[in-house]
């Protein structure tokens, strides 16, 4: 059988902390967002939808990842025949503008989204 010989233990310890150091390095290069699925794709814009859109989700939140940005809450689209939810991100205001919220309209052909966007 072979010896098997182990570092002094303060070169175990240096050793020790230099894997932690690479391995927290490592892991700080990764980025995880949550998925936004259906911001950046067309929103509904087509005829009146029969089937109303559920009640609101509740979005819970923390701080902005920058200061002075606002939150954008999510909404209903309608999407493949269904209603889906497209979750709210936080963005930075736009001077001299507020932001309308998506909503959905009942008329008697059926429900129409009315599209969030920017206004003065």
């Amino acid at each position: 059988m072979s010896k098997v010989t182990l570092p002094h233990p303060s070169r175990r310890l240096v050793l020790g902390t230099l894997m932690t150091a690479a391995l927290a390095s490592a892991l700080s290069a990764c980025v995880i967002a949550p998925a936004r699925p259906y911001y950046g794709q067309p929103y509904y814009a087509g005829e009146p939808v029969a089937v109303a859109p559920p009640p609101p989700q509740v979005e819970v939140y923390g701080p902005p990842p920058v200061v002075g940005q606002i939150w954008i809450g999510g909404f209903w689209n309608w999407v493949g025949g269904r209603h889906v939810w497209v979750g709210g991100h936080w963005e930075a205001p736009r001077p001299g503008y507020r932001w309308y919220p998506h909503q959905w309209h009942q008329s008697p052909r059926g429900w129409h989204l009315e599209h969030g966007h920017w206004g003065r």
